[in-house]
């Protein structure tokens, strides 16, 4: 097998750091461990997708590590998605790296030897029109959060939560109501006025909210999170830290439920998040693919398979 390291040099906040950190450690690892390997640098947005699908179609058995943070994650899945001959890794260098927090902490995830003597698990990701998303998706105001959120980033000293805690306010005062139809699987549409809806395959996304507490990658279920807009702007700002925390599921403005298919219709163009890439639409529907991409889990980390 060929270990692929495809890095994001401006992940970090800083051009070239991601590069600087991680390389001399992977040309360390992959020495000791005798492996084949090569390091590619993105050249810019969606290079990694146009990269890893090229290499993945020539049949070799390849392992990708996406360097850098959740947008190079997605655009290795996306670029890895369809092909059984390849695996895919993360090591977190970004600001939020939001989808290793379901199975243990950065450092899990960025020890290298732990990686490479990982375990391999096959995990269902989400398709919603040509995207594919491995951690969320979600329409609404969270949605309008994640727009936000990648140009706040870009401030000096704000962290990936920060960046979404002021996505949030802004968002509060500006995108705080959407008429949303919901259908999940062959259930009969809900038509409501809504915060947002989150379809999450894991837990964990805008710096570290616990969106989906009980979310499980490989279940062969996704977890819809529907939050009504039945509150005012300042109730809404003292729910973000338990929202954070994941303690939401049980308020009464709050709908859980379970599917394979979410189809979603909104009056007007709303905000739609795969995995941070965002876009404004006014039909979305979100797709379980079970058992869509294997994914390495360091030796560290902790992941049991869901019961079949």
């Amino acid at each position: 097998m060929k270990h692929i390291f495809v890095v994001n040099p401006a992940a970090g906040q800083g051009k070239n750091k991601a590069m600087d950190f991680i390389k001399p450690r992977i040309e360390e690892v992959c020495a000791k461990y005798s492996l084949d390997y090569e390091i590619y640098p993105t050249k810019g947005r969606g290079d990694g997708i146009k990269f890893v699908k090229e290499r993945a179609a020539s049949g070799e058995e390849l392992r990708f590590y996406a360097c850098g943070g959740d947008g190079t994650l997605y655009e290795v899945v996306n670029g890895a998605y369809g092909f059984d001959n390849v695996e895919v890794a993360v090591v977190p260098l970004g600001s939020g790296n939001d989808f290793v927090r379901y199975f243990g902490t950065k450092e899990d995830f960025l020890n290298l030897e732990d990686q490479i003597n990982g375990t391999v698990a096959t995990l269902d990701l989400i398709k919603c029109g040509d995207e594919i998303a491995i951690n969320q998706c979600s329409m609404g105001m969270d949605a309008e959060v994640c727009a936000k959120q990648g140009s706040i980033k870009k401030y000096p000293l704000v962290t990936g939560e920060g960046a979404y805690y002021i996505g949030c306010l802004y968002a509060i005062a500006r995108k705080f109501k959407n008429r949303f139809t919901i259908t999940i699987d062959d259930e009969p549409p809900v038509t409501l006025d809504a915060l947002f809806c989150f379809i999450g395959n894991a837990s964990y996304y805008g710096g570290g909210f616990r969106a989906a507490p009980l979310a499980i990658p490989d279940d062969g279920l996704l977890d819809v999170v529907l939050v009504e807009s039945k509150v005012s702007r300042m109730k809404l700002v003292s729910l973000l830290e338990p929202y954070k925390k994941g303690e939401h599921l049980d308020w009464d403005i709050t709908h859980f439920k379970r599917g394979k298919n979410i189809k979603i219709h909104a009056v007007t163009p709303a905000a739609v998040n795969v995995d941070g890439e965002c876009q404004y639409v006014t039909d979305a529907t979100f797709e379980l693919i079970e058992k869509g991409i294997k994914f390495l889990i360091p030796r560290t980390a902790k992941f049991t398979p869901a019961a079949k």
